[in-house]
């Protein structure tokens, strides 16, 4: 994903502190914290996820989908079927 080499390290940034949320849901689950702590641990890691779907996968609808040229093909097939792909998969 060429496209996201301008935000790397913004991208990078928030993959760092989403493994810093799931290395506290180990810590959380190692010390034996409760239930709610555990889920509150959880779903901020799953939020913080959210976001970083939702920031890549932004750019690639207005690269790929909005300012590409109809015939424009990075070599991974057509960007519609991807981003379809890419949705039905986050909601298995």
């Amino acid at each position: 994903m060429g496209h996201t080499i301008k935000d790397k390290q913004k991208l990078l940034n928030r993959v760092r502190r989403i493994r810093g949320q799931v290395d506290a849901i180990e810590r959380a689950l190692e010390d034996e914290k409760g239930c709610m702590d555990v889920l509150q641990q959880i779903t901020s890691c799953r939020g913080a996820m959210n976001g970083l779907l939702a920031v890549v996968l932004e750019d690639h609808i207005r690269t790929h989908l909005v300012d590409a040229a109809p015939d424009n093909h990075d070599g991974h097939g057509d960007a519609r079927e991807q981003l379809i792909d890419v949705v039905n998969s986050y909601f298995k």
